[in-house]
């Protein structure tokens, strides 16, 4: 049947369902150019404004993981189990989750991104290890995973090019903020990356893309609905964000935390996420029985080193030099540090995470377009948390970077995030959900 991208476009903004074949014929059109963008433009108003069923959303996400290359991973021996994170402030949780999970049998073959904005992604972080390698090829990263239980590098450019020309458009036409847009990006990136199980850890509050707690649960029950229909056992943490995670922001500040969490001496709320986590990755690798055997498995990882040891492994296996783990001056060094005080006694009521996140943008740490290079050595180590006691006179946080006038301007920054109040503070729940578990 020959299709028109007219009569699609029409069809959608009068509310009509479109079919596999319709969605099929304009994500290939369109990578392939020949669709231009002005009608792929009215197209995505039209979905932004009509919306798209769970069958649509479904097959978008099909026609976009198919739409280059796809990961094929049945050579690694064992069910493949991936964790994606939606974005934050101090989301260093891969670093923690994927060793843990791996040092309990669970096969980890990962690809992660670069950063845009606050600071790098996993594979910016990665690289601050000295001699660290993101890139290899197909048969080496199957056979480390194999070898040693976990591989992680940067993505490559071949996977699922429609997503990344819908969204530079969606970008410039105001229809990113959509649940089916959203969903159909992130899950046909996940599945083209080839694993049996995803978990999805979807933040929420001021420094997450969805800020209340409603419209997390929305995209995240959409995703596993996505998963599920693909033949993914796939699981969502709804988690909070509303301060950064953890204390460290900025690349190699996140890598050190993140040793220091699988050295038993991180974050309490990096910590509990991690556990949660990786017993939940551990449970759909099928090597627990249940969640709580899957927790308990994870929280053993981290209080008998094995958990580390498989992060030392893994740094070696990748080309890094493993002495980082006890060595912190290997790590690229900051020449210039500033600190912001407590003006007054009392209890931390807020730290705005999303302006700690600009703040550690201004250190450096962060892009601001794909084309910056970025500080390794810069970004915040925040001293207090939420419900925190303070007296005036206490450091709150610590910048650090190599140009004093970006730290300045991030001192600056961090001052608004925080708010200190005369009466105690509850601490916020770190995990407010999980979806899917029970299925």
């Amino acid at each position: 049947m020959a299709f028109n991208m007219n009569d699609i476009i029409f069809k959608k903004r009068e509310g009509g369902r479109l079919s596999r074949e319709e969605i099929h014929y304009w994500i290939t059109g369109y990578v392939a150019g020949d669709i231009p963008d002005y009608q792929v433009s009215a197209l995505l108003m039209a979905i932004f404004f009509r919306g798209l069923d769970r069958e649509e959303t479904f097959n978008l996400t099909t026609a976009m993981r198919y739409s280059g290359d796809t990961i094929d991973l049945s050579p690694i021996n064992g069910i493949k189990v991936d964790k994606h994170s939606t974005g934050g402030v101090g989301d260093k949780t891969t670093l923690i989750v994927a060793p843990l999970a791996s040092a309990c049998g669970v096969p980890i073959a990962k690809m992660s991104g670069r950063g845009l904005g606050f600071t790098g992604g996993t594979v910016d972080k990665m690289e601050s290890i000295p001699g660290f390698r993101t890139a290899m090829e197909p048969e080496e990263f199957l056979s480390q995973v194999n070898k040693i239980g976990m591989a992680v590098i940067g993505q490559t450019a071949h996977i699922t090019p429609a997503d990344k020309k819908l969204y530079a458009l969606r970008d410039v036409t105001a229809t990113v903020d959509n649940f089916g847009l959203i969903a159909s990006s992130i899950m046909s990136k996940k599945l083209a990356a080839g694993s049996d199980a995803i978990v999805l850890d979807v933040k929420c509050g001021d420094g997450a893309f969805m800020e209340n707690l409603e419209d997390a649960v929305t995209l995240a029950n959409l995703m596993v609905d996505i998963g599920t229909d693909a033949g993914r056992k796939t699981v969502a943490a709804i988690t909070d964000m509303s301060q950064p995670l953890g204390k460290a922001v900025g690349n190699s500040l996140e890598v050190i935390e993140a040793i220091e969490t699988l050295k038993g001496k991180g974050p309490a709320d990096i910590t509990e996420l991690a556990e949660k986590l990786s017993g939940i990755m551990i449970y759909l690798g099928g090597k627990a029985s249940d969640p709580d055997e899957g927790y308990a498995m994870a929280g053993k990882a981290l209080a008998d080193g094995s958990g580390l040891a498989q992060l030392g492994r893994f740094i070696e296996a990748q080309g890094g030099n493993p002495a980082v783990i006890d060595d912190y001056s290997l790590f690229p060094q900051a020449s210039v540090m500033d600190e912001l005080k407590a003006e007054k006694d009392g209890y931390v009521e807020e730290i705005a995470a999303r302006t700690i996140g600009l703040a550690s943008q201004h250190t450096g740490a962060g892009r601001a377009t794909k084309e910056s290079s970025i500080d390794l050595s810069a970004g915040v180590y925040l001293h207090k948390k939420v419900g925190d006691k303070v007296t005036a006179g206490d450091t709150l946080a610590v910048f650090y970077g190599n140009d004093r006038a970006k730290v300045d301007a991030a001192v600056a920054e961090a001052k608004k995030a925080f708010k200190i109040t005369d009466k105690t503070c509850e601490r916020p729940v770190l995990i407010k959900e999980i979806i899917g578990l029970e299925e």
